[in-house]
């Protein structure tokens, strides 16, 4: 459980193999940090994530003002999917929420032979932490490209001491 009152990061994801990257991900920092960052339950679809973000956490991020939010979803082959999801985005929100998500789907990162989902997550972490791009290049994840350097930028300092 996350400390409300420190910075930290709340990760919605659309399903169960976004929660696993989630999760691989957040099995890649150091224990430490772990109360500052808080995978939550997969709600069931992307325009599912954009409701469950609005109706329980947006009052939740204006309390809680070192609350930031990752919301994980599939693009499913839509580029747009990115500014559909931003203009559901309060504007005083919008620097410390982010949209990211496989083009395709996580299924579609297994096939291409990245390994286990948890695989795959630790080494988006790694990518993060390094300020490198050798699984956040990938075809699959290049068009996260904005969303991930302003999400680094940001969150480096809280997981990645």
């Amino acid at each position: 459980m996350v400390n409300r009152y420190l910075p930290h990061v709340l990760v919605l994801p659309e399903d169960d193999a976004n929660r696993q990257l989630a999760n691989g991900f957040v099995l890649d920092l150091d224990p430490s940090v772990f109360t500052r960052i808080q995978v939550l339950e997969e709600v069931g679809g992307w325009a599912e994530v954009l409701n469950c973000f609005e109706s329980d956490h947006v009052g939740g991020m204006d309390r809680y003002t070192a609350r930031n939010m990752i919301l994980l979803i599939d693009f499913d082959g839509n580029p747009e999917r990115l500014s559909t999801a931003k203009d559901r985005i309060p504007e005083r929100l919008s620097g410390r929420v982010f949209v990211l998500g496989v083009l395709s789907e996580p299924e579609a990162l297994k096939s291409a032979g990245l390994g286990s989902y948890e695989t795959i997550g630790r080494e988006m972490a790694k990518d993060c932490r390094e300020k490198t791009e050798a699984t956040w290049g990938h075809a699959l994840l290049r068009h996260n490209a904005g969303e991930l350097e302003r999400l680094c930028d940001h969150v480096r300092p809280i997981l990645f001491q």
